[in-house]
């Protein structure tokens, strides 16, 4: 230790023009010489640290290892860093520990070996080496895709995108980094909130916006994406992050919802929701305001008993016990209705309970029976005026009975089933509040849909039935490209597919203009690829096939279903008839002979070829020219 102090001016001169720390010790590890750098890293003065061992300067547990390591170290004297690949720490006078490294380097002084060691203080360097470790492996955990593009390079090309973004597009890493994200859109890039993100890129902002982009097999998603700007301290852009949300659910529940208020406000039969605890209304669609005379909000000071005059509060509430107290899911009955002028008209109430947000409700479905009622009555008075044909009379009457009660029986039963499974699964999608059940709620929340969906086909064909009937059906005959009303079906049906099915789209149709009634042939073709779809099993093929031959179009939807058995093919197209094969499938029987009256008040026809269990094929011919318009 004499030895080195004789040149302790010129390790002054020298070790105070660095920054870091300077220790040097002897063979015996024992502290010959300190910097100031050092000195104020581990909190000592330098008569305090000088002379003493180099364990004063470690914690205690690493004190014989280190012992062990660096002996080593000065029986090789060779030059080496210390801290790369193994915790290196030390101990400050206050007792505080912290992580350094240190570069170590033997000498020789009057044959004396010494160790100099440079130390440097990493704490601050490990505090943010742990900080960027913990927002990296948040990005890769994060449910939410996450990319961020370089704003430096022309086509902002990406350089980090998470795995979540891997999993929501279905691209690869490698096929994600060093490319624009505008190939997520395909050709499907004239969307407004397309032009809205490129708008706020270019002028270095935040935004958020909803579009529509294609995985890597082809299928859309909606796509809710956030961009940040990150910009350098001269402000400007250098890099933008992007966070992806996958919203095609929440869209799909939008456009269901759009549905079910059209079906509801469009509805020739009045449709009344009243709170089940005050009875007053909540909400009263169209067909009843226009025959009711009352505008919503006077409705929404009126109960049920306001417009019934054959019941008090009491009487009807009586009425209500049994689906109050879940003894019947749905009551019918008949009574008399009161309009605002004061006039009155027969009705058949069908009532049944329903929940509202977190509120039960009442949902009634309201019959105008005038015509029926007023049928009843002329048929009685013609029996007394014509006694002699009592027998075919009552045969009449009989018929018509069992074709009101098999109607009313079907539409009870096709309302009543899907309206109870939503029912049940608005009811329990409530309790599954956990994140580990977003399985169970996707399951309801499917169910409502497919649900939903059905009943708006239901009411629709009935629309379209009575309007057919009572001969109020104005056709619209215009020209439009046969895709335009392919593509609607198709994307429409893809909905319904069993696992394993898929369509097979026609050939060569891009550019084939039809003049035609547009709505109708959507009808006719959805109503045909439905049924394919219904009545085939998984994992089968529904091919539509377009060909024109001479002046005609034909339209063939070909399944590998169920087929119609022989002896039921001749009543296919019959109001409300359904195959034997297929009582146990939902339906109304009625699609077929709607489709195929519509098609030929047109001009146009319907038929088909089957095999029971080997598939059916339903054939449309449409002439090339038609008159501009039909009205029938």
């Amino acid at each position: 230790m004499q030895a080195f102090q004789k040149n302790s001016n010129i390790f002054n001169l020298l070790s105070e023009g660095v920054s870091e720390g300077i220790l040097v010790v002897n063979e015996k590890q024992q502290i010959v010489a300190t910097n100031s750098s050092a000195e104020r890293m581990f909190g000592y003065q330098k008569e305090e640290i000088e002379g003493q061992f180099l364990d004063l300067l470690i914690p205690s547990r690493y004190q014989p290892v280190h012992k062990k390591y660096v002996d080593g170290f000065i029986a090789k004297s060779e030059k080496r860093p210390m801290g790369h690949d193994r915790p290196l720490w030390g101990v400050r006078k206050n007792g505080e520990e912290f992580p350094l490294e240190a570069g170590l380097n033997p000498f020789n002084l009057y044959g004396t070996t010494y160790v100099m060691a440079l130390v440097i203080d990493i704490s601050e360097r490990k505090s943010i080496e742990k900080e960027l470790t913990i927002k990296s492996e948040a990005l890769k955990s994060s449910i939410n895709g996450i990319t961020i593009t370089d704003a430096l390079q022309e086509e902002r090309p990406v350089i980090y995108a998470n795995a979540a973004f891997e999993r929501l597009t279905g691209y690869s890493n490698e096929e994600i980094v060093g490319h624009n994200l505008r190939f997520l859109q395909g050709d499907d890039r004239n969307q407004p909130g397309v032009l809205e993100m490129q708008k706020a890129i270019n002028e270095g902002r935040s935004c958020q916006v909803e579009i529509r982009n294609y995985r890597k097999d082809g299928t859309l998603f909606w796509n809710e994406i956030s961009i940040t700007p990150i910009k350098d301290e001269q402000g400007t852009t250098t890099h933008f992050i992007g966070i992806q949300d996958d919203i095609t659910r929440r869209k799909k529940i939008e456009e269901e919802r759009i549905y079910w208020a059209k079906i509801f406000n469009e509805a020739q039969n009045e449709i009344f929701v009243f709170d089940a605890n005050t009875l007053r209304f909540i909400n009263v669609n169209q067909g009843a305001l226009g025959n009711m005379g009352y505008t919503l909000e006077e409705f929404k000071n009126l109960t049920p008993v306001d417009i019934k005059p054959e019941f008090n509060e009491a009487q009807f509430r009586a009425v209500l016990e049994p689906l109050v107290q879940k003894n019947e899911e749905k009551i019918e009955f008949e009574t008399v209705h009161l309009r605002k002028d004061g006039s009155t008209y027969p009705v058949e109430v069908h009532l049944q309970m329903s929940a509202l947000e977190e509120n039960e409700v009442f949902l009634a479905i309201i019959l105008d029976i005038t015509e029926r009622k007023n049928y009843t009555e002329k048929l009685e008075r013609t029996v007394e005026e014509r006694t002699k044909q009592l027998t075919e009379a009552l045969a009449a009457e009989r018929e018509l009975n069992e074709l009101k009660t098999r109607f009313l029986s079907l539409v009870s039963h096709e309302f009543k089933t899907p309206l109870s499974s939503i029912l049940t699964s608005t009811t329990l999608l409530g309790k599954y509040t956990e994140a580990e059940q977003q399985n169970k709620r996707e399951k309801h929340i499917d169910t409502i849909q497919n649900k939903v969906r059905y009943l708006d086909t239901i009411l629709n064909d009935f629309l379209s039935l009575e309007r057919l009937e009572t001969g109020k059906v104005n056709y619209n005959i215009d020209t439009f490209p046969l895709s335009k009303v392919v593509n609607e079906v198709v994307y429409d049906a893809n909905m319904l597919l069993k696992a394993g099915q898929k369509i097979q789209y026609p050939k060569d149709i891009d550019d084939l203009q039809i003049v035609f009634e547009e709505k109708i042939l959507e009808l006719a073709l959805s109503n045909l690829v439905h049924n394919a779809i219904k009545y085939s099993p998984e994992h089968t093929t529904i091919e539509i096939k377009v060909v024109q031959i001479e002046d005609t179009l034909v339209l063939k939807i070909i399944d590998e279903g169920v087929g119609i058995p022989e002896e039921d093919q001749k009543y296919i197209f019959n109001r409300y008839f359904r195959a034997k094969n297929a009582l146990l499938n939902q339906g109304t029987g009625i699609g077929l002979n709607i489709a195929k009256q519509h098609l030929e008040n047109l001009g146009a026809s319907l038929n088909f070829k089957s095999t029971e269990n080997k598939g059916s094929t339903f054939t449309i011919r449409i002439p090339m020219e038609t008159e501009k318009t039909m009205d029938r």
